[in-house]
């Protein structure tokens, strides 16, 4: 949860670094983070060992934080199932006194995603602004944002069918957030957004908390700048092959 601010655990520095190095090759234009110490001191791990960003700026968000779990927060799992038990309700729908309900997450998240969306747009302004359109052909060199994946089948489908590279938006931002915070906004994706999801994934898979340190990859793309109906595609989600 939000009250109880804690540093990693010695695994958690592991994990972080570990996540580092998997992303080691990726260059990230933005890097925002929760103001939780955990994911603090998480983006921090992962930047340090970044070969083209270490010095990027990290921007801290509340509205990136962990569901607030209220009366429940800094006590075992089992006494919020019991809560929920008692309540004759069932985690994650069940709210303790004091938390967020999950539509309110939700809408932490859908604020956050609108606002880098808006971020992307300005970017893509602002360079066209100042180098032309016809400068974005070139772009950055490949090698700065190979993933450590190796289906890029989906991010080709999504490119395909625009009229040139100066429709291609080319913010790359890395977020850093928390299980549960993270899987409300992966649901608003999918549920709000008709999010594209690889083929192999289960609805097991969809619907579980992201491990320490796994990694979610999602290409947006926004048709002329249009805000209002962003085209997402989950390339891969909750990857843990780092761990």
């Amino acid at each position: 949860g939000q009250g109880v601010d804690e540093p990693l655990s010695a695994t958690g520095f592991r994990q972080a670094d570990a996540a580092g190095s998997f992303l080691s090759n990726v260059k990230f234009t933005h890097v925002f983070s929760s103001d939780l110490l955990r994911a603090k001191q998480t983006a921090a791990a992962i930047l340090g060992k970044n070969k083209f960003c270490k010095d990027l700026q990290i921007k801290y968000d509340a509205r990136l934080r962990e569901r607030k779990y209220g009366v429940a927060e800094g006590r075992p799992l089992t006494d919020l199932k019991a809560m929920a038990k008692a309540a004759g309700q069932q985690c994650p729908s069940f709210t303790p006194s004091g938390g967020e309900t999950l539509d309110e997450v939700r809408e932490r998240a859908r604020d956050f995603f609108e606002f880098l969306c808006q971020l992307a747009v300005e970017l893509e302004q602002k360079e066209q602004d100042v180098c032309g359109a016809a400068s974005r052909s070139s772009g950055v060199p490949e090698e700065q944002f190979v993933f450590p994946w190796t289906n890029h089948c989906n991010e080709a489908e999504l490119s395909s069918g625009t009229s040139g590279a100066s429709n291609v938006l080319d913010a790359n931002i890395l977020v850093v957030s928390h299980g549960a915070y993270m899987r409300n906004w992966i649901g608003y994706f999918v549920s709000d957004l008709n999010c594209t999801l690889p083929t192999n994934l289960t609805k097991s898979q969809l619907s579980s908390v992201s491990p320490n340190t796994g990694v979610s990859h999602f290409v947006v793309k926004l048709e002329n700048g249009d805000l209002l109906k962003p085209e997402i595609m989950c390339v891969c989600l909750n990857q843990d092959s780092h761990l």
